[in-house]
């Protein structure tokens, strides 16, 4: 047994040989030892955790498991998990009371946790302490083992914890079995060195370290061979890839090869402000296949709070670089994360993120109330705002986001977009459904075989969150 040790996540080395690349290989004797078994597996949290389970479902298969959506017919019950926030934290122990209901009809079932909330010291403690019926337990730094780890849960019958405490590695020759066959995520980095005072991240995800350039260009030209549109390149903060790096190759570098690949569309997530650069966005300005979409998260419009977060921006700072956006990148949609309620924000503080907001008119944002993460500075900060202050707060915020966000669709409106047509739209049997360029929602009015093609769309009509359109 390998339970997580906080004092040995939050540990960062001076030396650079720490970082090791692991290069996947399954043992030939592994290979369909749960043929017949199915799996059931639920995600919660960010696109990296998404990827994740891309990579555990191939794992998975590889060992001779068959996926399956229902829970309750599942030999494997594994939940992928998030620890950014409270709110998912509950959910997965909620989820918890399921599972074991599941266990007492049909003991043979194996159950497992993964992703950052088995990261959490606190939380493994908990699941030895209180949920003995967990059979399996792995962290976001050996998701490669997960072979050997179920190998011998089916073998010894026992549970097996296995939870890395380190600064981390880099994984290569990494199988996926990707949700879509138009778009794809790709890793460029992992881990994170800015330490924002409310985030859990630098601790359940390690050390900021970078993929070599040639093993990305590899993965993204394998892709465009077999007929992939888009990829999105995936970081904590991307901003920073190549930072960690002897060789003299920053995101800017990476963008533009990445672009000479000649696949059709680029996204990349997520943007710490800090290291936005001049030249990232000449590159992105200057290549037609780099989207003009960038999420760039605020948190906040206070620079008292932003210094107890411990952003390393001020709001002019921001205000700058948002401004250089909108003017540099043509037709640029920007989105954002804002967090109210920070521990002894003042109504004055929360006034200043509503005026960034209103200057900034976000295409979107995703709000949420400061949750406060064991382990982190913020979490022991002094809080004197009541929870009705907080969701008073979030709800003024959600109404100035909303009505910004209609407002950028509402420019949409008659115009001529293009569209990566993904898949049948949820609201529409008869309507196929994808991204724009800025990546605005679009159920459109067009026929099935236009599925995993970019297609000329009008918009019709515009919502909130989404728009209406027909095939041109």
């Amino acid at each position: 047994m390998v339970v997580p040790n906080l004092k040995e996540a939050m540990k960062r080395s001076k030396e650079n040989g720490k970082v090791q690349t692991i290069h996947y290989v399954l043992e030939e004797e592994l290979k369909g030892i749960a043929k017949g078994k199915r799996y059931f597996i639920k995600t919660y949290g960010c696109q990296m955790n998404e990827h994740d389970s891309e990579n555990i479902k191939a794992l998975l298969e590889e060992l001779g498991f068959s996926q399956i959506d229902c829970m309750e017919e599942a030999d494997l019950i594994l939940l992928n998990t998030c620890a950014i926030r409270e709110n998912a934290h509950n959910k997965v122990f909620g989820f918890l009371g399921r599972i074991k209901n599941i266990k007492e009809k049909r003991p043979h079932v194996i159950a497992g946790i993964s992703g950052c909330m088995a990261q959490e010291e606190v939380v493994v403690n908990e699941i030895l302490k209180k949920y003995n019926y967990i059979d399996l337990v792995f962290g976001t730094h050996n998701i490669h083992r997960l072979p050997q780890l179920l190998s011998a849960v089916l073998s010894k019958k026992e549970s097996q914890i296995e939870v890395f405490s380190k600064e981390g590695d880099i994984l290569e020759n990494m199988p996926f079995k990707r949700d879509s066959k138009y778009k794809a995520w790709v890793n460029i980095m992992y881990g994170c060195d800015k330490f924002c005072t409310y985030c859990i991240v630098p601790y359940t995800r390690g050390r900021q370290r970078s993929r070599k350039k040639e093993d990305i260009l590899e993965e993204v030209n394998s892709l465009k061979k077999q007929g992939y549109k888009e990829v999105t390149l995936l970081g904590q903060n991307v901003n920073a890839y190549g930072k960690d790096l002897e060789e003299k190759y920053r995101m800017e570098d990476l963008l533009l090869d990445v672009s000479k690949t000649g696949i059709e569309r680029i996204r990349f997530v997520t943007s710490h402000p800090w290291d936005f650069t001049d030249k990232m966005i000449e590159v992105i300005s200057t290549c037609e296949n780099i989207m003009p979409y960038i999420h760039l998260p605020l948190q906040s419009g206070s620079n008292t709070i932003l210094k107890l977060m411990g952003r390393r921006y001020t709001k002019e700072e921001y205000l700058t670089l948002f401004h250089k956006l909108k003017e540099k990148i043509p037709n640029v949609s920007i989105t954002t994360d804002i967090i109210v309620g920070f521990p002894n924000e003042t109504e004055e503080d929360f006034l200043e993120t509503l005026q960034v907001v209103e200057e900034c008119k976000y295409d979107s944002a995703f709000t949420f109330i400061f949750s406060p993460r064991v382990g982190t500075p913020a979490a022991k900060m002094e809080d004197t705002i009541s929870k009705e202050v907080k969701e008073e707060r979030l709800q003024r915020l959600n109404e100035r986001i909303n009505y910004y966000s209609k407002c950028a669709n509402e420019s949409y409106k008659g115009k001529i977009v293009k569209v990566l047509i993904e898949g049948v739209s949820e609201k529409d049997e008869d309507k196929v459904m994808g991204y724009t360029e800025t990546m605005k929602l679009v159920n459109v009015k067009a026929d099935k075989a236009t599925i995993g093609n970019i297609i000329d769309v009008k918009i019709t009509d515009v919502k909130t969150w989404s728009m209406d359109g027909e095939a041109v």
